[in-house]
């Protein structure tokens, strides 16, 4: 299994080391190259605007939206999960469509605005997470089969739809390692239906 994170800007060694500590191989993604040898990528936190240009730039976005589309899982945290939205509210920014979400960019406040919290997550098991939210986006419609997983105060920040999850927060920034093993999950799932021929359902439905 080897899986990526995209490092063209945003802290994306803190997710490479957590992967590294459940034994996978995890490597920085800088191309489109790299990335069609993935089985699994997740786009970190940072600035989103940025991110977006650089992935456009070195046509990383359309080598994403061609895995994706062939069954690759993805995981975005933070600036990933805007990236990975089809509709961000009062913004033209340009994203990668893939899942069926709007969101709401800095919607927490400013980075002084930053807090931690306790989380319930179902699929996690009974006990609660730690959610670290750092000038977080939340969302605020979801669409087309894609499943609220955890919120705050009634506000989703954390979607899965099919092979794509995304989280407002930075589960990185803990020692709970569960949502990267819930997302390692979604890739060896993935990997055993492309032995058996079937990758259908990579968005519009849930596991």
């Amino acid at each position: 299994m080897r899986i990526g994170v995209l490092a063209l800007q945003g802290d994306y060694q803190k997710h490479i080391d957590v992967l590294r500590r459940l034994g996978v191989e995890a490597v920085p993604v800088r191309t489109a190259d790299e990335v069609r040898e993935l089985d699994g990528l997740i786009i970190p936190g940072g600035e989103s605007t940025t991110i977006g240009k650089l992935m456009k730039r070195f046509g990383v976005d359309d080598a994403i939206i061609e895995k994706v589309q062939a069954g690759m899982p993805l995981y975005g945290t933070c600036a990933g999960l805007i990236l990975m939205a089809n509709d961000i509210e009062d913004s033209d920014q340009d994203t990668l469509g893939l899942l069926d979400m709007t969101v709401r960019r800095n919607a927490f406040g400013r980075q002084v605005d930053s807090f931690e919290t306790d989380m319930q997550v179902a699929e996690l098991g009974p006990d609660p997470i730690r959610a670290v939210f750092i000038r977080a986006p939340f969302v605020t419609e979801v669409r087309n089969g894609a499943k609220t997983l955890a919120s705050i105060n009634g506000k989703p920040v954390l979607i899965q739809q099919g092979k794509l999850l995304a989280s407002s927060f930075h589960p990185e920034l803990t020692d709970d390692t569960r949502l990267h093993e819930y997302f390692l999950g979604l890739v060896a799932s993935s990997q055993s239906l492309v032995v058996s021929g079937d990758t259908s359902t990579t968005g519009g439905g849930n596991d």
